[in-house]
């Protein structure tokens, strides 16, 4: 079958005093019905050309998902989080989607009380993705928020707990978010403006009706979200104000909504901040004069900056990443050379001490702590080769209890793998850590496939955890790697501050150099190197196909962000004011010019592409399908070489891809066959 032929329509533009043509601006229009059926049917013929192409792999993409979903254990559960007098856990059954939400009441030897079915909910529909699920102060009633196409607006329903009824009350057009006040009746919800950016905060009394919410806050700045949380002490409604540099928190006493939040300290351009209530303190988590951000406390009364004490100062060689507040102690997550660590703070004496791991590399905080009144942290703990394992920690005795290890089934022997961290140079001279995992046969003599996957963008960390489904990689002699790039948070803030703006192709070059270096060392070769990345992950994918294209046997490029001007040129667009802070403003003509030389979608030349697929959803409000539509149209027409390139576009989702769990499953399968096929590691070794 040959690949689709985008059709060319005349479409320039100047800037800059530079005239660009983009003859695939077209695929942007469904503002009528004749525009829609003419994106929609490109879209069609995009995924039956790749469908034809991966016909030849459909074996294997089978073959493929079996494994993994045999690697599963379909009938499970979360290990039960205690919250006052109850017990709330999820639980799957085989062949269902998604999971069943429940408790239990006094005791875990109690009765299952169901409090909602999402695969109830999901029945006919393509898309199905659960946003808040809020129990109220006094368990008695559920706030839960839908979104059924991707486009991740969501509607919020009220579910009665004692009767299951559902409440009359329904709210469209909200964000992912529900906060109730202590009164049980009322609770804060964010909406979203025209570019999809939550900016107002509404205040809705159950009974009422949603359009007569009281509007609480605007935020006026386009380059800041809104968002609101409780506190886990259940005293103060936190509402975060935050752009990609600086952010604004004010507080609410939850017993009462009817009050005016408080600022607790006013924003400051590049001063970010985070607030956790503990008794009549506030510890605040803050980057003022600490790159690496320290730690201060104030008075709930009166937590303005000038009554901030210091508690943990900053160290430039550790990043504080979390804080966490209990009745008796409080737990800070700290990055130290890329690996997390759990540091415990006993209240009131500080006296301190650590939670320490023993692996190379791997994935650790707290997760599902609901309590404030317990000397309990739970934490999980993963790795490359070890599952992912839940942990009660009593943090005065300093013990742990194992709660619960994710089964592995399909006969996973974790002795089987093995896992380490070694080091690129970079061309700078920085050195770039790189994860990876590997059966323990492996000989290093170049031979060896292998998947490199990165990301690199907003300070985010990709951490070496556990991933079932990559055990049919790695049965078949491939090493996947994690290149942790400049751009990202895994070395810290300056880590993350040397990787954006005028300095973004560091997280280019930087993952090249993890290639390099995992070809030099013996690792793999170019003939077999695969690449795999989403999002701004997905840019780095281009980025450097566009640098270097046969260094690599394959390429994959999910969701991928890759028509950066016309993106950032546009204010009207999704969060595109918001990215000026990351990417820089194209109006000014120093980042036009920077971001130009690099942007994929501009830099596509007459080149011998690695094989490339590029997956997209319909729905997706971060990035639109246009970017990797018209991408995959113009590397068609430029490119040179036989290599194809696909396009796969999910028309039911958003930009996390297909939301079922078998579903996703057939997703990533067919992203393996891809791999694994033209790598040459069809059959396990």
């Amino acid at each position: 079958m040959k690949s689709p032929t985008a059709e060319k329509i005349a479409h320039t533009e100047e800037r800059h005093g530079r005239r660009f043509e983009d003859p695939y601006a077209w695929m942007r229009d469904r503002s009528t019905p004749e525009a829609d059926e003419r994106v929609l049917n490109h879209l069609r013929a995009e995924n039956a050309y790749a469908d034809e192409v991966m016909q030849s792999s459909a074996s294997l993409r089978r073959t493929v998902y079996d494994e993994m979903v045999e690697r599963i254990k379909e009938d499970d559960s979360s290990v039960p989080r205690p919250h006052d007098n109850y017990f709330y856990y999820w639980r799957t059954e085989k062949g269902k989607q998604y999971p069943f939400y429940c408790r239990k009441t006094g005791s875990l030897e109690a009765p299952e009380e169901l409090l909602l079915d999402a695969n109830a909910l999901a029945e006919g529909h393509g898309y199905f993705r659960l946003g808040a699920y809020e129990i109220s102060p006094d368990h008695k009633l559920l706030a839960y928020a839908v979104d059924l196409k991707g486009d991740e607006s969501y509607t919020i329903h009220f579910k009665n707990l004692e009767t299951g009824d559902l409440h009359e009350d329904r709210i469209d057009g909200a964000y992912v978010s529900v906060v109730w006040a202590n009164d049980n009746r009322t609770v804060f919800y964010s909406t979203l403006d025209s570019a999809h950016r939550p900016y107002r905060l509404q205040r809705h009394t159950l009974g009422g009706a949603a359009g007569e919410d009281a509007l609480i806050y605007e935020e006026k700045d386009d380059a800041f979200f809104l968002g609101a949380e409780r506190t886990r002490s259940g005293r103060y409604l936190v509402l975060h104000l935050e752009s990609n540099t600086t952010s604004e928190v004010h507080v609410l006493d939850a017993d009462r909504p009817l009050d005016a939040f408080r600022v607790v300290e006013p924003r400051r351009h590049r001063i970010e901040y985070t607030v956790e209530h503990w008794n009549d303190r506030f510890f605040i988590l803050t980057n003022e004069d600490a790159v690496n951000f320290k730690l201060v406390e104030a008075p709930v009364d009166d937590p303005g900056r000038a009554n901030w004490t210091e508690v943990i100062a900053h160290r430039p060689s550790v990043r504080l990443q979390q804080v966490e507040a209990f009745a008796g102690h409080v737990t800070v997550v700290e990055r130290v050379e890329g690996l997390l660590q759990l540091r415990i703070i006993s209240l009131p004496d500080r006296a301190e001490h650590h939670v320490s791991f023993d692996e190379p590399a791997y994935e650790a905080g707290p997760a599902g702590n609901l309590e404030y009144e317990t000397t309990t942290l739970r934490f999980v703990y993963s790795s490359l080769t070890s599952p992912e394992s839940v942990f009660d920690y009593d943090m005065d005795r300093r013990t742990r209890e194992l709660r619960k290890v994710q089964e592995v089934l399909g006969g996973y022997d974790k002795e089987n793998y093995a896992s380490e961290r070694i080091f690129a140079t970079a061309s700078d001279g920085t050195r770039v850590p790189i994860s990876l995992v590997y059966r323990r046969d492996l000989v290093r003599d170049g031979s060896r496939p292998l998947l490199l996957y990165g990301y690199g963008s907003y300070g985010a960390t990709i951490d070496p955890g556990f991933g079932s489904t990559r055990v049919s990689l790695l049965d078949r002699g491939v090493i996947y790697a994690i290149a942790h790039v400049r751009g990202g948070g895994d070395m810290g803030r300056p880590w993350y501050e040397d990787g954006k703006l005028l300095h973004k192709r560091n997280t280019f070059t930087d993952f090249i150099a993890c290639a390099e270096h995992l070809i030099g060392e013996g690792y793999t070769s170019s003939g077999h190197l695969a690449i795999m990345g989403g999002s701004a992950g997905g840019l780095l994918i281009g980025a450097t196909v566009n640098l270097r294209p046969q260094l690599f046997r394959a390429a994959v490029a999910k969701v991928p962000f890759v028509d950066v001007i016309n993106t950032l040129s546009d204010a009207s667009l999704p969060l595109t004011v918001i990215e000026w802070e990351e990417w820089g403003n194209p109006e000014d003509a120093s980042y036009f010019d920077y971001i130009l030389s690099y942007s994929p979608y501009d830099n596509i030349g007459a080149l011998d592409y690695p094989e490339i697929l590029v997956t997209a959803g319909l729905n997706d409000p971060r990035v639109a399908y246009w970017e990797p539509a018209k991408w995959v149209a113009r590397l068609r027409e430029r490119k040179s070489g036989p290599s194809p390139v696909m396009l796969k576009t999910n028309l039911e989702a958003g930009h996390a891809g297909a939301s079922g769990r078998y579903n996703y499953l057939e997703e990533l399968a067919f992203d393996y066959a891809f791999v694994l096929s033209r790598l040459g590691a069809e059959q396990p070794t």
